[in-house]
C-alpha cells in the first residue's frame, strides 16, 4: 500500500490554511489574541487551552483543523495513529517565560511546560491518540526526514496514521505546518490531495514544497 499525504494545514502570519485553502484570517490583533480569536472561533473545546503555553495552544489547534472531518477515531484503534513534530527552539519560549518567574516565585503552571514535548501531549489528550510519538529538533523543516521516520513507522507496521510536521513559536514568530499521513487503501478521504497536479504520496520532496507553499 501507498503511503500518502491525506490532508495538510498551516497557521501563519495569523492565518489558517487547510488543504491549501484559507480557512481563517484575523490581523486585528497581535499573535495572542489571534491565537484566542482562532480558538473560540473554531469552538474547540478543551478548558485547558487557557492554561497552556504558546507552543501547545498552537500545536493544538493546527492539529484541530488538520483532524477536521478525518474520522481518525472511527477508522483506526487509538494505539495506531501516532504524533512526530518538530521545530528548531524546542520549548525556549516557554523556558524564557518560566525563568523570568523565577526570580519571585517560580511557576509549575509554567514549569510543566518546559518540554517540546508536551505539545504532543496535549494533542492526543484531546483527540484520545495513544500511538507512537517523537520531538526534534532541526534548524529548519527538514521534511526528508520526517518523510523517512513516519514512513518506517507506517510500512512496519507500528502505525497505521500520523500526524507530523513543524510548531515553532519563540517571541512572537511562529509557525505551524502539519500533515496527516495514512496508508492508502483506495477508500481513504481526502485521497486525492493533489500538489502541482500530482497525488500527494508522501516523500520528503513533497513534504518540504507543501511547507514552502506556506512559508516561501
Amino acid at each position: 500500500m501507498p503511503i500518502v499525504i491525506t490532508a495538510h494545514t498551516a497557521i501563519v502570519k495569523q492565518t489558517v490554511f487547510r488543504n491549501g485553502s484559507k480557512e481563517y484570517e484575523n490581523k486585528s490583533g497581535d499573535a495572542d489574541g489571534f491565537l484566542m480569536a482562532l480558538y473560540k472561533s473554531a469552538a474547540v473545546n478543551y478548558p485547558k487551552f487557557y492554561k497552556m503555553d504558546h507552543l501547545s495552544k498552537l500545536g493544538l489547534l493546527a492539529a484541530e483543523f488538520l483532524l477536521k472531518d478525518s474520522g481518525i477515531n472511527a477508522r483506526y484503534p487509538a494505539g495506531n495513529v501516532g504524533v512526530v513534530l518538530s521545530n528548531a527552539s524546542a520549548s525556549l519560549d516557554a523556558d524564557i517565560n518560566y525563568f523570568a518567574t523565577v526570580k519571585e516565585f517560580a511557576s509549575p503552571a509554567l514549569f510543566v511546560y518546559t518540554l517540546p514535548n508536551i505539545v504532543i501531549g496535549e494533542i492526543c489528550i484531546k483527540h484520545k491518540l495513544k500511538g507512537e510519538n517523537a520531538f526534534f529538533i532541526f534548524e529548519h523543516f527538514d521534511g526528508y526526514f520526517i518523510a523517512r521516520y513516519v514512513g518506517d513507522l507506517l510500512s512496519n507496521n507500528v502505525l497505521q496514521a500520523c500526524i507530523c510536521g513543524w510548531v515553532e513559536w519563540l517571541g512572537d514568530q511562529y509557525a505551524a505546518v502539519l500533515f496527516l499521513v495514512e496508508k492508502s487503501d483506495g477508500q481513504l478521504p481526502g485521497e486525492e490531495v493533489e500538489m502541482a497536479g500530482n497525488p500527494a504520496i508522501l516523500s520528503g520532496e513533497k513534504l518540504n514544497q507543501l511547507y514552502q507553499l506556506y512559508n516561501g
